[in-house]
């Protein structure tokens, strides 16, 4: 399986036709057609279901389709940081990480180096722990900032010098919204949005075991989200109350939304990873030697 081929199957479910795809690759129609064929007897498997105008992907080639795409960043990634390897600074660095606010310490550190080495570029990938170490663990990412408590003995770690604070993303009008905290029976029979990392399947490790005690289970939870953004909207609209992050959502008098925390309060700190013995590029690298003198 090459990697030039594998670029054509995503050119083609990209585009969703042969001719399409045919076109953007300036390929002859029956080359990438033979190409894709071969792929295809290559995998046992049909990738495409082929219409009279359009090709869909067939379960199988949504599978490599993901999978293709990884390996086509990887090859990028690898490339970068290769050709990095000069008397001048410069390369990408990929940073993965939940909503913090947190964030700031290390987008300070971006901004000097910035100034430094105007030639290193930064990409950041927004997701929950497990979409992080995911990508860690598969070379996508360089480095992760992870909500405390996690599992870190694969990774090197610093931690961060602040912590987040936990409450409840409510409306101004409903009867939360005026309260100086939210205590454990403010929120039984009430509906609930949960983050994933305080939802069932991670509430071992995530300390919200401990904080909601027995009556965990007996929750009301209608929605669960990752990222907080569409979290406040179903907010907004009434369908509950999020249990979310300080800072990460407009709670101001002018908004909608209030924020308000947990009593007795609940808080997480955080760490930056990367993988044992990982090898950096030398953009990386300076940016880790950055981190331990700030941090």
């Amino acid at each position: 399986m090459e990697i030039r081929v594998l670029k054509y199957f995503l050119a083609v479910a990209r585009e969703g036709s042969i001719t399409g795809a045919a076109n953007s690759l300036h390929l002859t129609q029956p080359t990438l057609t033979r190409q894709i064929k071969e792929l295809e007897e290559e995998l046992g498997h049909k990738l495409f279901i082929r219409g009279k105008y359009k090709v869909t992907l067939t379960e199988e080639g949504m599978i490599l389709r993901n999978r293709a795409q990884e390996i086509v960043d990887l090859e990028e990634k690898t490339k970068e940081e290769f050709n990095s390897m000069q008397d001048s600074i410069k390369g990408d660095i990929y940073i993965g990480g939940g909503e913090t606010r947190a964030i700031k310490h290390i987008t300070d550190i971006i901004k000097q180096m910035q100034i430094e080495y105007p030639e290193i570029k930064y990409h950041f990938y927004s997701g929950n722990a497990e979409d992080v170490i995911d990508k860690l663990d598969r070379g996508l990412l360089d480095f992760g900032v992870l909500i405390q408590p996690i599992d870190l003995s694969k990774y090197e770690s610093i931690t961060l010098p602040d912590f987040d604070i936990w409450g409840v993303i409510t409306r101004y009008d409903s009867n939360l919204a005026n309260r100086e905290f939210v205590e454990l029976k403010d929120l039984i029979n009430v509906p609930i949005i949960a983050s994933r990392q305080m939802s069932k399947k991670y509430s071992k490790d995530s300390g919200f075991l401990d904080w909601f005690g027995d009556e965990f289970d007996n929750l009301n939870i209608v929605a669960t989200y990752n990222l907080l953004y569409n979290a406040g909207i179903m907010v907004e609209s009434g369908i509950g109350h999020a249990v979310s992050l300080k800072g990460l959502i407009n709670s101001s008098k002018e908004s909608p939304l209030r924020f308000i925390p947990l009593k007795p309060k609940l808080q997480s700190g955080l760490d930056i990873v990367w993988k044992k013995y990982q090898m950096f590029s030398p953009a990386a690298k300076l940016f880790l030697e950055r981190l331990k003198e700030k941090l």
